[in-house]
Order: C-alpha cells, then structure tokens, then sequence
C-alpha cells in the first residue's frame, strides 16, 4: 500500500538552526515532511531506529510515520527568494545548509515531484558554502549534473549502515539495497562529486569486509552509533525499541559502547584517519 501524498504551500524554506546535534549548520533544509523509507518494517513505523518517530512531527500525525508524506509543492521558489535576500545581505556564502535532518530528500514522491531537484536548481543559481545532500537514495544520481556544477560547496552523505544485506532486510526491508549504494557512490565520486559514506547508525557489520567495499567507494566515511548519535545518551535507541531488536535477532554483542570500534579502526588504517570522522563531531567537521 502506497503511503497518503499530500501537497502543502509554505512561506519558508531555510529553517534555521541553533545548536542541537548539527551545532555548526546554520539551516536545514525539508523538502518533504514525512518519510516513505522503511513503510511494512519490524516497527510498523518506517525505519525502527529513525528519531523522528519520537518528534513533534511524528507523535501528533494524524498516520503512523512511515506512512505519509508531505511534499512542499513551492519549496524551490521559496528557496530561491530567500537565497536572493542572503546575497543581498552579504551572507549566502556564510550559508551551512543541511538537506535534510528528518526526512530523505531523494524518497519516492521525489521521482516525479522533483523537488529536491528545485532546491538544487536554486542553489546552482546562487551557491551558498556548504550543501550536505543526505539520502541513501540511487535516485541522487538523477541531479549529477546539477551537483557537478556545484562542485565544492556539495557533499553527497549516503546512508550504508551496514554492508550485509541480510541485516538490511531484517531492519529496514524496503530501504535501497546495499549494492545499489555503494554503485551511487561510486557514480557520484568518478564524476568529481565529495561522497561521504554515512554509517549512521552503524548496525551489524562484517568490519574487514566493509572497509574494503567503503574505501574506493567514497571520499569520506563517517561512522555513528545508536548510543552516541541519538541525541540522548542511547536513552532515544532504546525507548525506540532498538536493544530490544537487537536481542530479537541475536545481534546482542553489536549493541554496546565499544561495537563500532572494529570498524572505525580499520576504515583509518585503510582510508588515513583525515578521511573517517565519528559521530556528532564528524558530522561537523565539513
């Protein structure tokens, strides 16, 4: 069953950002509201460790999250007019923008809406200093032109929790596989565009065997946990259910403090550690 598409107006676009996980972004930036990743998934509600659920957005939606969507038909037009006043003001390139913190700029509704693709066009128009463009999407692929010419104020962050794709189908069935990632990556980072392979949060894992896939794949690799990434000390993972789906599968061992470790280790020995960052530090340090 396909999730409830709604279309919305909106008089903003850039939603600024104080302090919080991204301390050192100035905007984020939503496309949609809603996601359609990881509908029929164990939770019942899109992808199991996803901290949006325990939002605003998700707990008074009149649906389940993971089962509607809200597109902002205008989003690009917005986008644009707000860009013109930070030029006029002096302060576009002083511009952080992360696309997007609740939601995949890149799920279904995008394939036809394309409005992630306005956004991008705007940008093109007038470059602001940083674009961070999180999906786990091959949808990306689509706009390599439009990021090409963006060049270095863009990065592709694609989500790859995990390199087995037997995890993936037990925790998030409906997400894109493994295989159709790491070729996106691939595609972006031959055409000349900053990958950063988003282990985020990092999930049961064949260490040896994921370094060697990640290392040619992307520019960068950066690697999060389920207790040091959800904002809350592990206290959010948890109240999701995920140590709980940890044990259900026997993946007991992966839900400690110290699981990434392997991983995080070998990805430096390979990649040299200026390319692997961790957790919140990581995900500012563009």
């Amino acid at each position: 069953m396909a999730p409830t598409l709604r279309h919305k107006q909106v008089k903003t676009a850039l939603n600024r950002q104080s302090g919080g996980f991204l301390s050192t972004f100035t905007h984020t930036l939503q496309p949609y509201t809603g996601c359609a990743f990881g509908r029929q998934t164990p939770s019942g509600q899109g992808c199991p460790y996803c901290y949006v659920r325990k939002l605003p957005v998700s707990l008074f939606a009149l649906s389940e999250w993971g089962e509607w969507v809200e597109a902002k038909m205008n989003i690009g037009d917005v986008l644009r007019g707000e860009l013109c006043s930070h030029e006029r003001r002096g302060t576009l390139s002083k511009l952080r923008i992360f696309m997007s913190s609740a939601t995949d700029p890149y799920q279904g509704a995008e394939a036809s809406l394309q409005l992630t693709r306005s956004c991008l066009e705007a940008f093109v128009e007038r470059p602001p200093g940083l674009i961070i463009v999180q999906t786990r999407s091959p949808l990306v692929l689509r706009d390599v032109e439009l990021l090409q010419t963006l060049q270095n104020c863009v990065w592709v962050s694609m989500t790859m929790e995990t390199n087995d794709d037997e995890v993936r189908k037990r925790i998030t069935p409906t997400s894109p596989t493994i295989g159709s990632r790491v070729k996106t990556m691939r595609i972006l980072k031959e055409a000349g565009i900053h990958v950063q392979a988003a282990i985020s949060p990092m999930l049961p894992n064949n260490a040896e065997m994921f370094a060697e896939l990640l290392e040619p794949a992307c520019t960068r690799a950066l690697i999060d946990t389920l207790m040091h990434g959800d904002g809350a000390n592990g206290r959010r993972s948890k109240s999701l259910g995920m140590e709980a789906l940890f044990a259900q599968y026997g993946y007991e061992q992966w839900y400690t403090e110290t699981a990434h470790e392997p991983l995080l280790n070998l990805l430096r020995e390979r990649m040299g550690s200026e390319r692997v960052v961790f957790s919140q530090a990581g995900f500012n340090e563009f």
